[in-house]
């Protein structure tokens, strides 16, 4: 029986290949995994996808670096609810379900939370892409899945350019909801600002910069990571933002850019699966095994 089971996905399991990439993801899990037993608690690196293992035989499973869950987003909801049964989730499941639609922005938004300016097309709408973007008045933007992770399926569009991905746009909104937002030149001016929270207390803060000619920050796609000190106004959107949910998560990670209009807007609330960059703030791995522990 394992007190914690650390979840990861199955390219994080005894990979075969090393880069700076997989050496952070493995880093990460470790510090949490250290912190955890340092609280006395037993613990095991598993991969969400593992059909082997019993999730009966963890009290408490922990959602650290599933970053395969949305290519595999039918088997992961599955697996999601099955588990949800057998053993206690962080975050909760009710949170998870919840975090994984960016309708999310609409209830921040009614919290009185400064978010992204966001425009949801459900599947199936009938009118073109450039009907849409006229109708919002919007000359530059950015269009994504509500559901999707990694900037899976993420264009940066002006009016002009939209014919070119109208027939992507129709098979995509087929079966999916997609979101359309004012593109925030804040992204590539300065970055998008990334605030760390544990039980609801701000821990520490990076600044996501993408590389020139891209607007992605995600080092995926070539941005890089720096120490980030916020404002006060920051920390205090990303706390009211973590205060605004239902159930309270154990831990988050609120992005944040300056709008169109100058303001501190979260562009997204992560509290599924978040990297929460420990590596940077080791106390911080300390402070959540300490709130797991809590749990117990």
């Amino acid at each position: 029986m394992f007190d914690v089971v650390i979840l990861t996905d199955e390219r994080f399991i005894d990979p075969k290949s090393q880069s700076a990439y997989v050496n952070n993801v493995l880093k990460e899990d470790q510090l949490v995994m250290d912190a955890l037993e340092r609280n006395g608690l037993q613990t095991k690196k598993v991969a969400w996808s593992d059909s082997s293992f019993n999730w009966s035989q963890t009290k408490i499973a922990l959602f650290r670096t599933t970053w395969d869950y949305a290519e595999k987003f039918t088997e992961f909801s599955d697996w999601l609810m099955e588990v949800s049964m057998m053993t206690k989730l962080v975050n909760d499941y009710e949170t998870i379900i919840w975090n994984l639609d960016k309708h999310y922005l609409e209830d921040l938004e009614r919290a009185g939370v400064n978010v992204v300016e966001t425009y949801f097309i459900e599947p199936g709408d009938r009118r073109l892409l450039q009907e849409i973007h006229s109708e919002l008045g919007w000359e530059h933007t950015v269009l994504k899945p509500a559901i999707s992770a990694a900037a899976k399926d993420t264009y940066k569009l002006r009016s002009k350019e939209i014919a070119d991905l109208e027939p992507r746009y129709r098979e995509l909104i087929k079966d999916e909801t997609l979101m359309i937002q004012p593109f925030q030149e804040d992204v590539v001016k300065r970055g998008e600002i990334s605030l760390m929270l544990i039980g609801g207390m701000y821990t520490h803060a990076v600044l996501k910069v993408a590389k020139p000619g891209d607007f992605r920050v995600q080092d995926d796609f070539g941005g890089t990571v720096e120490d980030y000190t916020p404002t006060q106004a920051e920390i205090d959107l990303a706390v009211a933002a973590v205060a605004a949910c239902e159930i309270k998560p154990l831990y988050a990670r609120v992005d944040i850019v300056n709008d169109n209009n100058g303001k501190p807007a979260v562009s997204e609330l992560e509290l599924v699966e978040p990297e929460m960059w420990f590596r940077n703030n080791e106390q911080s791995a300390e402070m959540l095994a300490a709130e797991i522990k809590k749990l117990f």
